[in-house]
């Protein structure tokens, strides 16, 4: 860490994404109130998180991070935040059992609100209007008292974050996610569906497992391995005065962490060397991701490793990747050879929805199963050639059956997108088809030649 930062320092940079706070005095005042507030997440919580993705970056693991594009206000309840927690799980325990091995569960909720745009204004029918942000920003709705940036917002997403890791605190420490409520986990759509005898067998195996245990004297009440999990949560930093109000000196090791998530990530759009993005998030000692899309050189990705990791610490850095499906082959593989040759510590994962994207002949953002799952195919065949570690993946998903992305067991295809289409900006993975990828993820686990 640079002597020079403090957690004002990005101030003097050029902030990028940010959006036009109409009322400039009422901004300040809430940002001040937020700093106020108690921290969303802990120090310690931060520093066992970082610890699990060393020892994952070391090929000790691997990282499940799901959830949300954006999170909003009007889909915020008990039963929501259970089935994208428990969605999560259900791979969890899918990888953990068919790959044998350890798997962090990393949440894109409880904080998940702002979005970066390509556009500034979104025109329809010749009215133009400032583009939706996410509901830390702006409302969906296509009108002008809607789409004018709104502080106040800021204290909501506070509150709502709050409650919602209320609630995940809960379930992952009040017998929720004990493995004996495996079988309680399979929501009816589960048990209907092309995976759901899959799922079931694999149930029935750890049942059987836990069974015998229990004969040996091994059970929830005296392991708490089995009846607890650990769950964190994340978010792409880009309101940078949120981000920054809830930033927090750690009375026992005097570093500061941004405590709105256990983990943040800067997106493609924001990553840029001399940005306060970057500034910011190289000053707090939170696990910190970056997006690395087809577009960044090796001097960036050099440049931006020193900058967020300096000391070349395991577990701090990890370099999310975005290529698409059509140019990860010959984009990653420099980007790959650059790392290991400067023996630079990182984790790698992928994320294959996000330059996978394109739009329907009727109107729809979409993306398509076989092609989200042969960016990760190539992920995983590129590392295996590299000799390094493939450590994780990123989804946008919901535990909910919507229709978002085309493909998969039930084959969704345009003409499908229509009925359940229900995601605030981009598409999401349904439970189904986020079932059947962990599936797939354990064969290529399993194979690691």
């Amino acid at each position: 860490m640079e002597k020079s930062w403090n957690p004002d320092s990005w101030l003097k940079l050029k902030a990028k994404q940010q959006p036009d706070w109409e009322e400039l005095d009422n901004y300040s005042k809430i940002i001040s109130e937020l700093s106020t507030y108690p921290p969303l997440v802990f120090a310690g919580e931060v520093r066992s998180l970082k610890n699990q993705l060393a020892e994952t970056a070391q090929g000790n693991g691997f990282l499940i991070q799901g959830g949300d594009c954006a999170e909003t206000f009007a889909d915020f309840n008990a039963d929501s935040i259970r089935d994208k927690l428990k969605i999560l799980l259900q791979m969890s325990v899918v990888l953990t059992y068919g790959a044998s091995c350890n798997v962090v569960k990393l949440g894109r909720i409880a904080g998940q609100f702002a979005k970066p745009r390509s556009a500034n204004i979104e025109c329809r029918e010749n009215v133009e209007l400032p583009s939706y942000r996410g509901d830390a920003v702006n409302g969906i709705e296509f009108n002008e008292k809607s789409r004018q940036p709104n502080p106040k917002r800021l204290l909501r997403v506070y509150n709502q974050s709050a409650a919602t890791l209320n609630l995940l605190r809960a379930f992952t420490t009040g017998g929720f996610a004990d493995l004996n409520k495996v079988d309680v986990w399979n929501q009816e759509f589960i048990e209907k569906s092309p995976q759901g005898k899959k799922y079931s067998q694999i149930s029935k195996n750890i049942s059987d497992a836990l069974t015998f245990m229990e004969a040996v004297g091994i059970n929830s009440q005296n392991t708490s391995a089995l009846k607890l999990t650990e769950f964190f949560t994340s978010h792409e930093a880009l309101l940078l005065g949120y981000e920054n109000s809830l930033t927090r000196q750690d009375s026992l090791t005097q570093k500061w962490y941004d405590c709105s998530a256990h983990f943040l990530w800067i997106g493609d759009r924001t990553r840029q060397i001399d940005g306060a993005h970057v500034e910011f998030l190289s000053g707090v000692d939170n696990p910190i991701g970056v997006k690395v899309g087809p577009t960044i050189n090796d001097k960036e990705l050099l440049t931006l490793c020193q900058k967020l990791n300096p000391t070349n610490e395991w577990g701090k850095l990890t370099l999310i990747t975005r290529m698409g499906a059509k140019d990860i082959r010959t984009k990653l593989p420099p980007l790959i050879k650059i790392i290991k040759d400067n023996n630079i510590n990182v984790l790698w994962i992928c994320d294959p929805m996000h330059a996978n994207t394109y739009q329907t002949t009727n109107g729809f953002k979409t993306r398509h199963f076989d092609t989200i799952l042969e960016e990760i195919e190539h992920f995983f065949a590129i590392h295996r050639a590299e000799k390094t570690i493939p450590g994780g993946v990123h989804f946008e998903l919901t535990g909910d059956n919507v229709t978002e992305c085309v493909g998969g067991a039930r084959k969704i295809d345009d003409k499908d997108l229509k009925s359940r289409y229900q995601t605030a900006c981009d598409p999401r993975l349904n439970n189904e088809q986020s079932l059947e990828l962990a599936f797939l993820i354990t064969d290529l686990l399993r194979n690691k030649k």
